[in-house]
């Protein structure tokens, strides 16, 4: 049997590199996955993400060129690829910025108005979105079913927009929201508020701390803001993937049954009592407290927790503190 040659490389096991590449995936940039500066949609499902993602863009696709009229794509490489015969070839400072405007263009161009990212637990999609107010175009949505009751999706369960994101460490959530809450609730905006808290892959934060916390920093903000679980005119959605924070304040929490697009289009006799806020005024309404069936669509949301191994945070009782 021949030696092997000095110098000769060993041949990796078939599947080498397709696994290498496989483990680097989560770590690829890019935008594709869930991280501090986002702003968009946090949508959970049942076991079928794929469908639920398919079924946002369809949903948000519709609702979005209602608000905001059809989407507009770049033309920047088209115009690029025009001038670009003009420009001195020899000219290395033109070769340059050349090419870093054809990056920056392509770049643009794969930023459409709704992109799906990796969010970092199962059973839950983000949406991320470019040049539009998330809280704005879901309540606009749920509005619509709950005034309507024509269900619109099969696995979408809840949809809940996300107004900032940041790292989930307290104290960047206490610089962060120390800004974020301002548009609510410092003088002289007010509002009674809940705050309502759900983490999925992390074991670090501890969720009576995060509450105490943040109701803290509402309650700086502005004396007169209180907490109020049972007619709240504002609810701080706190949701934390992994080392991200998921904030956002939104209305018509309860009447929107938590946001949950299966169960707002269920008839309910308290829902002619109630009218839907509308996002671009004064907040006066009241909402009423949810009853028992508003919950069966959670046994579906728990079995999601049980497969993440998520802690489970939605405020039950005294959850939140009193300010």
């Amino acid at each position: 049997m021949a030696a092997a040659e000095p110098g000769a490389r060993k041949r990796r096991p078939k599947g080498h590199f397709a696994a290498a590449g496989r483990a680097k995936r989560p770590r690829g940039g890019g935008g594709r996955q869930l991280e501090a500066g986002m702003r968009g949609i946090l949508i959970t499902c049942n076991m079928n993400e794929r469908k639920c993602v398919g079924e946002a863009y369809s949903l948000l696709g519709e609702y979005g060129d209602l608000l905001y009229g059809p989407e507009q794509f770049s033309d920047h490489e088209e115009k690029l690829s025009g001038s670009e015969r003009e420009e001195d070839e020899d000219d290395v400072e033109v070769a340059l910025k050349k090419e870093v405007g054809q990056i920056r263009a392509s770049t643009e161009q794969k930023l459409r108005r709704f992109q799906s990212v990796e969010s970092g637990a199962n059973n839950v999609v983000f949406i991320r979105t470019q040049g539009i107010e998330p809280e704005t175009l879901v309540h606009h949505i749920l509005k619509d079913m709950h005034t309507t009751k024509k269900k619109k999706t099969r696995v979408i369960l809840r949809m809940l927009p996300i107004s900032g994101t940041c790292k989930a460490f307290m104290e960047d959530m206490k610089k962060y929201t120390e800004t974020f809450f301002e548009p609510w609730f410092k003088a002289p905006n007010k509002g009674t508020f809940q705050i309502v808290y759900k983490a999925r892959n992390n074991s670090h934060m501890s969720r009576e701390e995060v509450i105490k916390e943040l109701a803290g920093i509402v309650g700086s903000l502005n004396p007169e803001n209180k907490v109020d679980l049972n007619n709240p005119q504002y609810t701080v959605v706190v949701e934390i993937i992994k080392t991200v924070c998921c904030l956002s304040v939104v209305r018509d929490y309860v009447l929107f049954r938590k946001y949950n697009l299966q169960e707002v289009v269920k008839s309910n006799k308290d829902d002619t009592q109630q009218t839907p806020s509308s996002v671009t005024e004064e907040q006066n309404s009241k909402v009423l407290k949810p009853e028992a069936e508003e919950e069966k669509n959670s046994k579906e949301l728990n079995q999601e927790n049980k497969n993440e191994g998520e802690i489970e945070a939605e405020p039950k009782g005294n959850d939140a503190p009193t300010v």
